[in-house]
C-alpha cells in the first residue's frame, strides 16, 4: 500500500510548520513541489526552502512537477476548474505510479491548510477513481491566510458572539453586510470591496502574509479603498503575482 500525506505549510513564513507537519515530512520517501512558472518561483523556493530546514532523513528525495494551468476561455467558471482539477489528478496519478514505489510515502506541501479554499484533497479523491492502484492518504493542518491575517493587524477575527462568514470576491455582494456583519474574503481578483458603500465598514487587508513582502493596510473601507486597489496593482506588477485576502467588518462587540 502506498501512503500520501497532505501537508499545510502554512502561507509562507517556515516558522509556521508544526511539529506534525515536520514529523510528516519527515516519514515520506518522496517530497512533491509544485511549480507554477517563473512569475511564482517564490512559492516553490519557500517549499524548497521548508524542506532543507525540516527534512533530515538522508533517503528523501524531492520530485518538482508542473502544475496544469486552468483554462477559461469559452468555459464557466464551474466548468473551467472542473476540467482543472481533472487535469492536476491526473498529474497526480503520474507522479503516484512514477515516482512511488509500493510501501512508500509521498508527500504534497500544501499552501496555507488543505481545508481551506484548496482542492488537493479533492484532487487526491479524484486520483483514487483513477486506475492509480491502492493507496491511503492523511491531512495535516497548517496555519491559514486568515490567521495570519489577523495576527498581523493584532485583530480578533470575529466579533463577540457573532458569526463569521468566508467567502470570496465573487459572492461578497450577496450577503455583506445586511447578512453578516463580518466577512473574510478570498479570492478575489476583481477586488470587489471596491463595490460596498456602506460608510461604517472597515476593512483589515493584508498581501504576500507570512513572506518578506508581507503587505497590510486597515482602516474605514471609504478611506482606504484606493490605497489598498493602488497597492495591490503596484504589488502585482512588481512581483509578478499576488495573494492577498481580507477582513470586512461593521458593528462592534456589543452592537445588536
Amino acid at each position: 500500500m502506498k501512503n500520501v500525506l497532505i501537508v499545510g505549510i502554512g502561507t509562507g513564513n517556515p516558522e509556521h510548520i508544526t511539529i506534525q507537519a515536520v514529523n510528516a515530512l519527515n516519514r515520506a520517501d518522496v517530497l512533491f513541489v509544485p511549480t507554477k512558472g517563473e512569475a511564482k518561483a517564490q512559492l516553490a523556493d519557500i517549499r524548497r526552502d521548508i524542506v532543507s530546514r525540516y527534512v533530515t532523513r538522508p533517503q528523501s528525495r524531492v520530485v518538482e512537477f508542473a502544475v496544469p494551468v486552468r483554462q477559461t476561455a469559452g468555459r464557466s467558471y464551474h466548468q473551467s476548474v472542473d476540467q482543472w482539477h481533472a487535469a492536476i489528478a491526473e498529474a497526480y496519478q503520474r507522479l503516484l505510479l512514477e515516482e512511488l514505489k509500493d510501501g512508500e510515502t509521498g508527500a504534497f506541501l500544501v499552501w496555507g491548510d488543505p481545508m481551506l479554499y484548496d482542492s488537493t484533497i479533492r484532487i487526491i479523491e479524484r486520483v483514487r477513481a483513477l486506475e492509480t492502484g491502492p493507496f491511503d492518504y492523511s491531512v495535516i493542518p497548517g496555519i491559514t491566510s486568515i490567521q495570519a491575517l489577523a495576527a498581523s493587524h493584532r485583530i480578533p477575527l470575529n466579533l463577540v458572539g457573532k458569526p463569521v462568514e468566508i467567502t470570496t470576491g465573487r459572492r461578497l455582494a450577496e450577503s455583506f453586510p445586511e447578512k453578516t456583519g463580518t466577512a473574510v474574503v478570498m479570492l478575489d481578483g476583481e477586488q470587489a470591496f471596491m463595490k460596498i458603500e456602506d460608510p461604517d465598514a472597515r476593512i483589515y487587508w493584508g498581501a504576500y502574509l507570512g513572506t518578506a513582502q508581507e503587505i497590510v493596510i486597515s482602516g474605514r473601507l471609504a478611506d482606504v479603498k484606493d490605497e489598498i486597489l493602488k497597492t495591490r496593482a503596484e504589488a502585482r506588477a512588481r512581483h509578478g503575482w499576488i495573494m492577498d485576502i481580507y477582513l470586512l467588518q461593521k458593528g462592534g462587540d456589543f452592537e445588536e
